[in-house]
Order: structure tokens, then sequence, then C-alpha cells
């Protein structure tokens, strides 16, 4: 169990609740990060007294410099920011909660160091996996997902030989359209899409939810995070969100991981893997688990789940493409400029137009993403 981490994405939701997990467990944390909520990152500076404290915009690093300006802590900006605070002397585990294609380099940076991952951004494996995948192999890097739906299965699998594992299972919540027809989605509203059932994200993430093309980023980063072939990847519809995931074994035999739907929960799992502690996530009431059901998701209605599978075959810059055209369109979305099925005709269009690279460096990675969004504004 680590004793000491950095937390990149401090001020998100996911970072929020590694902070209170942290204070449950004791953990000092010697760096936290955040894009430009600098109010709160200086609140939680002052509560944690890192020795670093990074942020990614230029104001947003004057204004926190002079916020702090009383306190031992060393601010930080930009990329090299970034990374500075990810490889912070002392720490042994870095949560990687950065939104977006910022926590690449630093995500990059501390594999290079040998260190634990609790990885948190989709970004990295989704654009960079088989890149991240090989650098962890060499050396020595330990990834431990954050992500419920991964760190079901990697709790599923994690005593099983790799042989014996034929299939995992995916589960999704549906999202706020769950058994809409096609001709209905043609009419809904961003604000229609940002009711999740389930749980509370951000806003990109809740529409991602809506559209699944989060469970296709799911896909695509179990296939690389458990080195597992697309084909043996499926998802299942599971509205009540208390089977996070499944694994199915040769023998027959599927091991579900249950639970509240509480992040907490993997959150905590993945600081003190191979460990188990006490938390304060509620306790499952077995009952309730006389309501689950499972269904298909209806690949007609939520083209984005077969897109994603597309481009998780064509492998190279594929899929830093698809996310840096859906990041575009879904912006586009929320802004009222572009309908529900928009987003999918957006993808599709720039994954057709803009040609794919294999065993891409990362500087390739990044800019087949850049290419994607700015292919999807000017499509708009």
């Amino acid at each position: 169990m680590p004793h000491v981490i950095s937390i990149l994405g401090s001020t998100g939701s996911i970072g929020r609740q590694t902070l209170q997990t942290a204070q449950l467990l004791g953990l000092k944390v010697s760096a936290l990060s955040a894009d430009k909520n600098v109010k709160l990152l200086e609140e939680q500076v002052r509560q944690f007294t890192p020795s670093v404290a990074a942020v990614n915009d230029e104001n947003a690093y004057r204004d926190l410099k002079a916020r702090v300006r009383d306190m031992h802590v060393h601010v930080v900006s930009g990329t090299s920011g970034l990374i500075e605070a990810a490889c912070v002397d002392g720490a042994d585990t870095v949560v990687a909660a950065v939104v977006g294609m910022a926590g690449l380099r630093p995500t990059l940076a501390v594999i290079g160091a040998g260190r634990r991952i609790a990885l948190a951004n989709k970004e990295t494996l989704v654009c960079a996996g088989e890149l991240v995948m090989k650098l962890a192999g060499e050396s020595g890097a330990e990834i431990i997902p954050v992500d419920s739906e991964h760190s079901a299965i990697f709790q599923c699998i994690k005593s099983e030989p790799q042989s014996s594992i034929k299939r995992l299972i995916l589960t999704a919540s549906g999202g706020p359209f769950r058994g809409m027809a096609h001709s209905e989605l043609e009419r809904v509203t961003p604000e229609m899409a940002l009711k999740h059932p389930t749980w509370s994200m951000g806003n990109k993430i809740t529409i991602d939810s809506a559209t699944m093309m989060n469970k296709g980023f799911e896909i695509i980063e179990a296939a690389h995070l458990f080195s597992a072939p697309i084909e043996s990847i499926s998802v299942t519809v599971h509205p009540q969100s208390i089977v996070h995931s499944m694994a199915e074994f040769c023998d027959g035999s599927i091991i579900a991981q249950i639970a509240e739907p509480d992040m907490r929960l993997p959150i905590q799992y993945a600081l003190t893997y191979p460990e188990r502690k006490p938390s304060h996530v509620r306790r499952l009431d077995v009952a309730r688990l006389s309501g689950l059901t499972f269904e298909k998701p209806d690949m007609d209605a939520f083209p984005c789940l077969g897109i994603a599978l597309g481009a998780a075959k064509e492998k190279g810059t594929a899929c830093s493409v698809l996310n840096g055209a859906n990041e575009a369109a879904v912006d586009l979305f929320l802004r009222g400029k572009l309908s529900f099925y928009g987003i999918s005709d957006a993808i599709s269009a720039a994954l057709d137009t803009i040609k794919n690279k294999r065993a891409p460096s990362c500087d390739e990675i990044i800019e087949a993403g850049e290419a994607a969004k700015r292919f999807v504004y000017e499509f708009v």
C-alpha cells in the first residue's frame, strides 16, 4: 500500500474523492494539480500541504502563486509543471485524473519512472494504449484502473491465468436515453442528455454516457489493460449500476464485482491494492439484487458504440482521431451547434478523412487528436 500520493486533476470529481479517500487512509499528498479552479486548489493546498501545486493556465499560475505565497509550496504551470507534479520526489503512487490529452505526457513520465499509476484518465489508454502498455512493460510501472468497470474486471481476473479468460463483460447504465428509439433521439437536447439517472459526472463524460461513446472508450481501455482481443469484450446494459462488470472463464463460470455505485470504492482499491481497507462507502442491501436486469445495447440508436469498435480494430492513430473528434463534437452539441446524431456523423467523417498512422509516436498521437478537433469544428 502506498504512503505518499500525487494527484493530477485534484479539483475534479475523481480528484476530490481521492482526497477524501487519502484522508481516510492517512496518506500524505505530495502534489496537486488543477486546470483553472484556483480557489478550490488553494483550499486543497492549505488543507493537505503538498510540496508542489500545478496549474495548466498561465493566469491561474500567477493567481495561485499570489494566494499561497505564505506557504512552502512550489507552484508550477503548463505541461512541464504537470510532469513535475507527477514525478515529485517521494510519491509512490500517482492518481492520473486530468481530463483530456493533457494527461498523456505526465502519465508517460510517471511510467518512465516506474511508479504505480492509479489511472482515471481515459484518453491515455484510448489514444495511446499501445505505447503506454509497451513502456509500462519495459519500466515495470504498475497501472491500476480507477474506472469502476475496469476496477471491477481487474478484481475479477487478478488471480486467474490469462489463458482461462474467455470474455470480459462491461456493464453500462444505459444513460438517460435507455430504451429510446432512433426517431426519438433525433430531437433530444443537451439539457435532456445531462440528466444521468445514476452517476454525477462532468458534462463531457455525461454526454459520452448518453451517446454510449464512453462504453466504446472503455472497450478500448479494457483491451489494452487486460491484453484482450476487442472481439472478446462485450457490453451489457444494466440500469441499476450494481454489477460493475464481469468476467467469463473458459469453464463457463462468470465472476462479477457488485457494490453500491460510489467512485470512492474503485479509487480506494487502486490506492490500497493488493490490500483492502475499511471504507465509508454505503454497504449494499442484498435484497435489492432481486431486481437486477440486463439488456443488449441498441447499436442503431447509439451508433457511437459501433464507431468506437471500428476505430479500435484499426489501431494506430484512429483512436486518437476518435477521441479528438468526439471531444469537439460534444462541445458543439453542448453549445447547441450540433444535433445528437450530429455527434456520430462528425466523428465518422473525421475517421474517414484523417489518415491513420500505424505505430505512432506520442507527438503523432497528439497531433492526430488535434487534427480531428480542427476537422470537426470546420465540418460544422
